[in-house]
Formats: C-alpha cells, sequence, structure tokens
C-alpha cells in the first residue's frame, strides 16, 4: 500500500464518520463561535475586539482540536476498529498523523472563524498574517498532540473530554489569552510558561497588536518542542499499551 493513499483514505474516514459527532459540534464548533460572540459583541462598554482577538484565535484552536481527537480516537478504540487500523501495512507515526491531520486543519479554520467576525467591527489592517498563521498551525499542531495524549491516556469519549478540561480551563487564565502573564501573581507565573499555548498566544499578541513579549523564533522552537514531546510520548503509549 503507498503511504499517500493510505494516508487520504484515513484522513477522508475520519471527517466523514466522526467530524460531526455531538461532541464535535458541542465542543468544537458551538463553543468557540460562543465564546467569540460573546466576547465580541458591545456590553454597556466598548470592546477591543483587537485586543481580545489573539486569545480568542487560540482558544478556538485548542478547544477544536482537543475536542475532534477526543472523539476519533476513542470511539475508535472503543469499537476496536483502531486495532485493524494498526494491522494495515504502513508505520504507527504515519498512522497517527493521519487520524491528527484532520484536526490540524479543522483547528486552523476554527481559528479565523474570529478573524472573520472581527473583520466585520473593526479595521484589521497592519496585522503581519504570516506570523499570525503560522502561530496559529504551530498552537494547532502542538493542541492536536496534546488530544492525542490524552485520547491514548483514557477509554471514553467523555472521559477524553473531562481530561481535556483538566488542561484547556487552566490554559484559559494562564496563558495569557485574556488576563496578562504579568498581572498574575508571582508565583503563578512560571506555570504559564510551562504551558505551549503561552508561547502561540504570545506570537499571535506581536502579529496582531505588537505586544507580544517573548521574540517570536523562542517560542516558535518551543512549540515545535511540544510537539514533538507530546506526538512521541503518544505514540510510545500506543506502543506499551495497544499494541500487544
Amino acid at each position: 500500500m503507498k503511504n499517500y493513499i493510505a494516508f487520504w483514505s484515513i484522513l477522508m474516514k475520519d471527517m466523514k464518520n466522526y467530524y460531526l459527532k455531538p461532541p464535535n459540534i458541542s465542543w468544537g464548533i458551538i463553543f468557540p463561535i460562543s465564546w467569540t460572540l460573546m466576547f465580541f459583541i458591545k456590553s454597556q462598554s466598548d470592546v477591543d475586539i483587537r485586543g481580545i482577538l489573539p486569545g480568542v484565535m487560540a482558544l478556538s484552536v485548542l478547544f477544536g482540536t482537543t475536542s475532534m481527537l477526543a472523539v476519533t480516537i476513542t470511539f475508535e478504540r472503543k469499537s476496536r476498529s483502531f486495532e485493524r487500523l494498526l494491522l494495515a501495512p504502513i508505520s504507527l507515526n504515519l498512522l497517527m498523523l493521519a487520524k491528527t491531520t484532520g484536526a490540524i486543519v479543522f483547528g486552523i479554520i476554527n481559528a479565523f472563524i474570529p478573524v472573520f467576525f472581527a473583520s466585520l467591527m473593526v479595521d484589521l489592517s497592519g496585522i503581519n498574517w504570516a506570523s499570525a498563521f503560522i502561530s496559529v498551525v504551530l498552537i494547532a499542531v502542538t493542541s492536536t498532540f496534546l488530544g492525542l495524549f490524552i485520547a491514548v491516556s483514557v477509554s471514553e469519549v467523555f472521559e477524553a473530554q473531562t481530561f481535556s478540561n483538566f488542561f484547556r480551563f487552566p490554559m484559559m487564565f494562564l496563558c495569557g489569552l485574556f488576563i496578562p502573564i504579568e498581572n498574575l501573581p508571582v508565583f503563578i507565573r512560571p506555570l504559564s510558561y510551562i504551558l505551549p499555548l503561552t508561547y502561540g498566544t504570545d506570537v499571535l499578541k506581536g502579529s496582531i497588536n505588537e505586544t507580544g513579549m517573548i521574540a517570536p523564533w523562542l517560542s516558535f522552537v518551543v512549540l515545535i518542542g511540544f510537539a514533538l514531546g507530546l506526538f512521541m510520548v503518544s505514540t510510545r503509549n500506543i506502543q506499551k499499551k495497544w499494541i500487544y
């Protein structure tokens, strides 16, 4: 079997069978859109849409990607169809890349839903779109591999979603999405810098509002490191727990 045919077939199967499952619709689509509208719609005072746009974009990617993996991996493991995929004449790394690519693409699309709404309300000129796009891609990759790590650690979809929230909700407050890291208590700030979303959000802030605090090249290196680490740990867990 040619590798690219196997890769494409697995990707298309997941997109057809799993991406409109209820957990994906609720957590991966409705939740990010709801957050976007909640933040962007004016209340009693004007909303700094450009100021919160990086955080909303990062949040949309995080929830979209982790929700996807929680469904695709755990559903197939429960139905034992994943075991049949393990018998395919392709490497485990290629198999897992095929299983995660769809979530990465979905996360990237999710990131630009807030951009669309923001463009209807404010002027988005002056944004470094190249840097912002690279940041979105790396956030999507790291978040997807975080979702993969969570999915291979549980056996039920609801367990995956619950375990995902253990990471997702702290990231909302610790990674500088809406609360600047420098405003956090001193003893909490070190936690922010061990979470990958911090670095992706900082690049987005620099790209959109020129308020980033970390050198973009350093953030990119850290994000790539997190992605590689999470992917390696996840595939090792699959080899140890699922391959007999």
